[in-house]
């Protein structure tokens, strides 16, 4: 078996020009892996098949001549004699419900002045003013009054009003006068057939499928992997002309089903933590936890934050179960985004999940001095639920009250939270949600 060496390169996926396309794939433990291409991103249209070649660092290529632009491809890998096929970690672009992976030119999908767009200016962090938003909760009801409920497109039409004259979705938020929306998953997640709208499925996103590529159910078609593209970034240049910054939710600690996600069917075991059993770790609840630790994994995060940064114009990251993720990874992700704009937020649920990490190395409320802003970098945020609960009571009891209310010996509790929970030999107390 080949070893897992890691790729340093900054050209994994499909890299489009009208004369070829080049396609890298880490798969360092594969013995065969073949390009299929296909005519639709579903259905029985299989074009060509194309061998590719044992490469540098663990990954196989193949540069294929001609306009491929729109067309569909998977990879089909070959292993100790079983064969499995998949599409591409790397995809920008797939046809419906993500089997399949598309060649795009991502600059056809851009509106107008795209490249001249971007987020409100601010000189605090301190200074936003963030409201949590679902990109189909946002519109969906008929009240609203938009022309695409539930879609990308619904949070771009302004002047809508519900029976009683008030406004609603764009023009609703606008009135809120906040900085920021953070929307809730919009990457494309698995639990929602695309290809049936009517069903009226329903999931908040937290099932991740294809990282890098817009959910397709918000689009108005889903089965031409640009029109999903080119409508999230008309939303979000949308926000930005109403002086409303972007969050995008982000949930790199888990995947809907590890077994068929595109991480274990290229390189099986290696980007999810196991336990002493040779089973998956579950601390994230959701089945399976993601390795950040492993330097391909630690790679595919920087990258893929740093994509929608550079091609979305997203102005900020929330991270999901962020206490998953180790410290090193979430240092990279920061310095990667200072070096694109250092305006870009990041902030993360640091709650302790008890993983196989070193607590040491957990990205937890204790450990936010660790990647707190030290003139070089702009740091990250943390949602904290211990100071929460010292000054209101704990949301887990009934008749808990908080400082606000007059419960009593709160004051260093929320002090020390207020400081970044930074441990050392004078502390007194300790954050609630951490390691103490």
């Amino acid at each position: 078996m080949q070893q897992r060496i890691p790729y340093d390169g900054n050209d994994l996926g499909a890299v489009y020009t009208k004369k070829g396309t080049d396609f890298r794939l880490w798969a360092p433990t594969a013995d065969a892996v073949t390009l299929c291409l296909y005519q639709e991103g579903d259905g029985d249209c299989l074009s060509d098949t194309i061998p590719m070649k044992r490469d540098i660092q663990g990954t196989w290529a193949i540069r294929v001549d001609g306009d491929l632009r729109h067309v569909y491809y998977t990879y089909r890998l070959e292993r100790s004699g079983k064969t499995v096929e998949s599409q591409d970690p790397y995809s920008v672009a797939v046809g419906v419900n993500g089997q399949r992976s598309m060649v795009l030119d991502l600059r056809e999908t851009d509106p107008e002045n795209f490249k001249e767009d971007h987020g409100p200016a601010f000189k605090n962090r301190t200074d936003l003013v963030i409201c949590e938003i679902s990109v189909l909760d946002s519109t969906a009801d008929v009240s609203s009054g938009v022309k695409h409920p539930g879609k990308y497109l619904g949070l771009t039409e302004k002047g809508t009003k519900n029976k009683d004259g008030e406004p609603t979705g764009l023009d609703y938020l606008k009135s809120l006068g906040i900085t920021h929306v953070q929307i809730m998953p919009m990457y494309d997640f698995a639990s929602i057939d695309e290809a049936a709208p009517k069903k009226r499925e329903y999931n908040w996103g937290y099932d991740p499928l294809n990282y890098n590529v817009p959910e397709g159910s918000f689009s108005t078609d889903p089965f031409h992997g640009e029109v999903r593209i080119r409508e999230m970034k008309e939303m979000i240049a949308a926000f930005h002309r109403e002086g409303i910054g972007v969050i995008m939710d982000v949930v790199y600690n888990h995947v809907y089903n590890a077994a068929n996600h595109s991480f274990n069917k290229t390189v099986p075991g290696y980007y999810f933590r196991y336990d002493d059993n040779g089973s998956l770790v579950n601390n994230s609840g959701c089945g399976n936890d993601t390795a950040s630790e492993r330097k391909m994994m630690r790679k595919y995060i920087v990258d893929s934050v740093t994509y929608w940064a550079k091609n979305y114009n997203v102005d900020g990251f929330r991270f999901d179960l962020m206490g998953l993720i180790d410290t090193e990874t979430m240092k990279e992700v920061r310095a990667a985004l200072d070096e694109i704009d250092p305006f870009i937020i990041i902030l993360g649920e640091g709650w302790d999940m008890n993983t196989t990490m070193d607590e040491g190395e957990m990205t937890i409320q204790p450990n936010a001095y660790q990647v707190a802003s030290d003139g070089t970098n702009n740091g990250i945020a943390f949602f904290n639920d211990s100071v929460r609960d010292g000054l209101k009571g704990s949301v887990f009891s009934d008749t808990d009250t908080g400082f606000v209310s007059g419960k009593a010996d709160q004051e260093s509790l929320i002090a020390h939270n207020v400081l970044g929970c930074q441990y050392d030999e004078n502390a007194t107390t300790t954050c609630w949600n951490g390691n103490a």
